[in-house]
C-alpha cells in the first residue's frame, strides 16, 4: 500500500471517528478491510492525529479567518486538515508533499472550492 492509499484510509478512519464518534482504532480496521496488519505510518497518521486533535483544532481555527470556526467546515475538511497538520507536525513529512496530497482529496471527495481552504490553512502552518 502506498501512502496516498494510507492518507485515503486516515482520511475516512478520521472522518468516521469525527462524524459517529467511533473508536480510531476501530474505524482504521474496518477501513483495511478485515486486516490486522497496519502499516507504521498509517498507525501514526490516525492515531497520533487523534491523541492531537484538540491541539491540532487550536492551529486550525487560529489559522482561519476570523468568521470562520472549526466547527463551520465539513467534517471532511475537519478530517483532511487534521491528517495534514499531523503529517507536518507530527510525522515531519515535507510541508508541500502534504499540501499537494491534501488538495488532491479535497478536490476528488470535498465541495468545489474546499481545495482553495485547505491550500490556504496549510500553507500558513
Amino acid at each position: 500500500m502506498n501512502r496516498h492509499e494510507m492518507r485515503l484510509i486516515a482520511m475516512n478512519s478520521v472522518y468516521q471517528h469525527l462524524l459517529l464518534g467511533k473508536d480510531i482504532r476501530k474505524c482504521v480496521f474496518e477501513n483495511m478491510n478485515g486486516t490486522n496488519e497496519i502499516d507504521g505510518y498509517l498507525y501514526a497518521l490516525t492515531i497520533g492525529t487523534i491523541e492531537n486533535k484538540q491541539y491540532y483544532i487550536e492551529k486550525i481555527t487560529s489559522l482561519l479567518r476570523s468568521d470562520w470556526t472549526f466547527d463551520r467546515l465539513s467534517i471532511l475538511e475537519q478530517s483532511i486538515l487534521l491528517i495534514s497538520f499531523q503529517e507536518i507536525l507530527g510525522n515531519e513529512m515535507p510541508k508541500a508533499v502534504v499540501i499537494n496530497e491534501a488538495i488532491t482529496l479535497a478536490k476528488k471527495y470535498c465541495d468545489e472550492t474546499s481545495y482553495k481552504l485547505i491550500n490556504g490553512v496549510l500553507d500558513r502552518l
